[in-house]
């Protein structure tokens, strides 16, 4: 991975006109130490999280009450925080655009390691500062 562009924040291509790209990876493996620093400001994470929690809560109110409006309320929560944060905090392109699924999986996978609190030695183990 040493090949890989710089993805941390504060580069000059984070300051350029432009969001920085994700970089390209050819299997999840490869993708998620570069989803890791792509969120490396403790803030860009702590906005997901919310967006993601709020989103899980829309999902079980759909649930439970059968208002089916909930489902694409907690969609659009979800994606909304993470691309502010990443348009905000970050200053960076969400892989969402990249790799769909991948950045999905990557979410809800950053999400509860954090509640586990096993975040923290998984992005020290893929070199990402919180």
């Amino acid at each position: 991975m040493a090949d890989l562009p710089e993805t941390g924040t504060g580069t000059a291509a984070a300051r350029g006109t432009g969001a920085r790209a994700t970089p390209r990876a050819d299997s999840y493996a490869a993708f998620w130490p570069i989803y890791l620093r792509e969120h490396a400001r403790p803030a860009t994470r702590a906005v997901h999280f919310f967006g993601t929690a709020l989103g899980l809560l829309m999902l079980a109110a759909a649930l439970v009450t059968g208002i089916w409006w909930l489902v694409l309320a907690a969609l659009v929560s979800g994606y909304f925080f993470a691309w502010l944060s990443h348009a905000l905090i970050e200053r960076n392109r969400p892989a969402t655009f990249t790799y769909p699924a991948w950045s999905l999986v990557s979410d809800f996978r950053m999400f509860f390691l954090w509640l586990a609190g096993k975040l923290e030695p998984e992005l020290k183990r893929h070199g990402v500062g919180s």
